[in-house]
This record gives C-alpha cells, structure tokens and sequence, in this order.
C-alpha cells in the first residue's frame, strides 16, 4: 500500500476535549465505562481518545472484537502494552521475551490443566473451602470480595504451588502478593519504573517470592519428590532447545498463572454471588441442580461439577455484567484497517468487555440480569463469534477460563449447600481504582450456617 493510499483512508473519530497531554485520563480512572460508553454510543463501533500522551482506540462489536483479537503480534502486540508486567513476572518471562518463546512458556501451562489435573484440582478446591468456610462460625457479616481473594490464594497456592507451600503458607504470603498487586495501575502503564514507595515495595516483594518458592524447588529435587501441581509442571519442563527453567523463571511463570488466576477468579467468584443474591429468583433452580446432581455428598467430582449448568450460567451472567477485566489492550506496532478506518502505528488499541457486554444488538436487554440468555435455546453469546470477551477472545482466550469456573463452582457449591445468605448493603458498585474490577469495599454479605440440612 503506497503512502498516498494510506493519507486517503479515514482515521477513526476522535473525542473532542479533554485535559492537554493528560487527555481523559482523570475521567477513565474514575468511571471508565461511563467514558468509554458515551464514546461508543456517540460514534459507534471505532473512535479515538486521548489518554496522556498517547491516542487510544476503542473497537467496539463482535466484528471489531474479532478484528482485534485475530490481528498478528507485529501489529497488535500485547508485549508492549502490558510492559508494566515485567518487574512482577520477571525478566525473560512473558511480556519480556520473544513470541516465540512466550508461545513456548504457555505451552508449560497445558499439562498442568489436562483432564486428570484438573480432576484433582476439584479436589483440592473443595477441601480448601470447606476448610476456609468452617471458620465462619454460625453467624455472621463478612466482607465477600476480602473473602474470595484469601480463599482463591489459598486454592491458587495449594494447586500451582504445591502442598509444601500451602501447608507452610503465612500472612507474608499474603502481604506480598498484595504488594504485587500495588505496582499495577495507571500509572505503572505508562512509567512502571518510577522511584515510588509502592514500586519499590513490589520489586522487593517480587524477590521475596523467588527466596519462598526456591526452598521448595531445591527440596522436592533432592528427595525426588514429585507434585500434582503447576511447579511440577515447571520444574520438568525444557524449553525446545533443551533449556531447563531456572528458579526465577519458574517463580514468575508461577506468579503469571497465579495473577491471571487467583485474582480474576476472586473478583468474579464475589460478582456472582452478589447478583444471585440481589436476584434471589435464581437460586431454588441452583438449589435443585445441586441435589441432583450431588445429593448430600461432599465429594465434587470434575464430572458432576461440569453438571452444574445451572450455576454455570449465573457465573457466565455475571461474567458478562461485571468482567473482571473491563479493557484489554494491544499496542498499534503497524497501521491497522477496520471497516475502512486507519488507525496509525504508534497508537493503543483497545476493546473492552464492559461495554460489549452491554450492546443491545447482541444481548437482549443487556442492563438485566439474565442467566437465562445462555440456554441453549437462547444461546445469546453464540449469535456471533467474539460476543461474550471477559476471558479474550480466538487464540488470546484466556487458558485458565475453565480453571476459574471451576473454582467458582466448587466455592459457591459449598457456600449455598452451608449457609443462609443475604446482602448486608442495597448497592454495590464497582471499584474502578484497581486494574481487576470488583465490587467497591465494604461488601458486606450476613450469613448463617444450616446444618444437617444442605450438606
């Protein structure tokens, strides 16, 4: 395409205003869908915006969806745009290597979610929450999203890290995944090595993980033990050109998995559980679906619990209200065609599930809660391929989707067959201030446990 072909094309609208250089950044850290929707409905499916310093654009629409997700890497790369990544998972790891390599480090990912791995995992799972929910008492108030983020860590450690790790595992495990999570936001996009008190607590965070974890690699390989676990996994695996992993790669590997993991799974383990409970309607189907398939046993199998399609849709419901993820990003590395739009290399491209999720063209009554649009007979996320995106879309597809629905089936499946529930609050928003959109804290739910009766 020659230089004179290119200046004829249409570049996509822009949003007027906004702040010199800083652009909308102050609005989209504040309530970025409002933004983002009011573009949308302003322009339609492709429109640009300012955000400190850089031009962002907003694909919007199966079809714009799909565009983006099937673009190759040297024009939409993920590894540039997520470059705030690296002092968490480490050097050489991920968004800091080759495509090829990265290909290669998420191939180490399959073997741990095979068939007979997640079959243990469903038993690791409910173990840990059984254990977890017995330390409620017999009633209560707990805060659900604080909840869900110590269980799915304890869940996350006991089946990447391994049982050694869990058994062993201490508040400062807790403080330094929190840690972690402090070096993402904003800010961290745009200058992720700034000298800032809450950077500097995540590089010596992230340095601590490899002095935990390392004690664990040396001792399993002394001993020949072996796990059924993800650092099993790791610690066999060899690169193509017969490379082992070193321990600091295994650790970031593991924080990889883990981040994209435990803290998705938490945030859409307390979406779900704060919807059905604001739409009580829902939950006597739930209740027989689980007698059905269970009955008074304690035991969840992989088998029955891919049985539970009833709940299974309240979580793809709730997946579609409030993913976890609400903007995915690729940075614009070659001019990119849409719909006889150019969007310039040098630029960000970005399509975001929340306000997908939302189009009345694809979902019906989209602002209802609805867990009934995934029936077979409705099927409203099939009409179109890339309509429903909070795990990606096409070979960007989160790997680890169906290790979350697990989870969130297995803590849901142990909480309604316990406890009496109900919301302690009329309201709860989302909290727009971390990267992983949850519900806005305190979130309160009251429980009180039944016993001999739903278990």
């Amino acid at each position: 395409m020659t230089t004179s072909t290119i200046s004829e094309k249409k570049t996509p609208p822009m949003m007027p205003g906004g702040l010199p250089y800083l652009g909308y950044a102050l609005e989209l850290q504040r309530n970025p869908i409002n933004f983002l929707q009011r573009g949308q409905e302003k322009f339609g499916e492709i429109f640009s915006f300012l955000l400190a310093g850089s031009q962002v654009t907003l694909l919007t629409g199966p079809k714009a969806n799909e565009a983006f997700f099937r673009a190759p890497d040297d024009q939409l790369s993920q590894k540039e745009a997520y470059q705030f990544m690296v002092p968490i998972f480490g050097k050489g790891i991920a968004y800091d290597t080759t495509p090829d390599r990265m290909s290669e480090q998420l191939g180490f990912v399959f073997p741990a979610l095979r068939e007979e791995r997640m079959q243990a995992y469903a038993g690791f799972m409910a173990t840990e929450a059984k254990a977890y929910f017995e330390t409620w008492g017999e009633s209560g108030e707990v805060d659900l999203l604080a909840a869900m983020n110590e269980l799915t860590v304890f869940i996350a450690s006991r089946c990447l890290i391994g049982h050694e790790f869990r058994q062993h595992l201490t508040t400062e495990f807790s403080q330094l995944y929190h840690d972690l999570e402090g070096g993402i936001n904003l800010l961290a996009f745009f200058q992720p090595y700034l000298p800032l008190p809450s950077f500097r607590r995540r590089d010596k965070a992230r340095v601590r993980m490899v002095e935990l974890i390392s004690p664990i690699i040396a001792n399993r390989r002394a001993e020949g033990n072996e796990g059924e676990d993800f650092l099993q996994a790791l610690m066999t695996a060899r690169y193509a050109d017969g490379t082992a992993l070193s321990e600091d790669n295994i650790t970031g590997l593991l924080l990889t998995l883990l981040f994209a993991g435990q803290h998705t799974s938490a945030v859409l383990a307390a979406w779900t559980g704060i919807l059905l409970l604001q739409h009580p309607q829902y939950l006597p189907g739930i209740m027989a679906e689980q007698q059905a398939v269970f009955g008074p046993r304690e035991t969840f199998s992989l088998e029955g619990l891919r049985q539970l399609v009833v709940l299974e849709r309240s979580i793809k419901e709730a997946e579609r209200l409030r993913p976890p993820l609400i903007m995915l990003i690729r940075k614009i590395l070659r001019d990119f065609e849409y719909n006889g739009y150019q969007v310039r290399a040098g630029g960000l491209a970005m399509v975001s599930p929340a306000v997908c999720h939302r189009l009345p063209d694809c979902f019906h009554f989209p602002n209802r809660y609805d867990p009934d649009r995934f029936t077979p007979e409705r099927a409203e996320d099939r009409k179109a391929p890339y309509t429903l995106i909070g795990f990606g879309g096409g070979r960007h597809r989160c790997i680890g989707q169906a290790f979350a629905y697990q989870q969130v089936k297995v803590i849901w499946t142990v909480l309604l067959r316990q406890f009496e529930l109900e919301l302690v609050h009329q309201n709860y928003e989302p909290d727009y201030s971390t990267f992983v959109v949850g519900p806005r804290q305190p979130c309160l739910i009251r429980y009180r446990r039944v016993r001999n009766v739903r278990v």
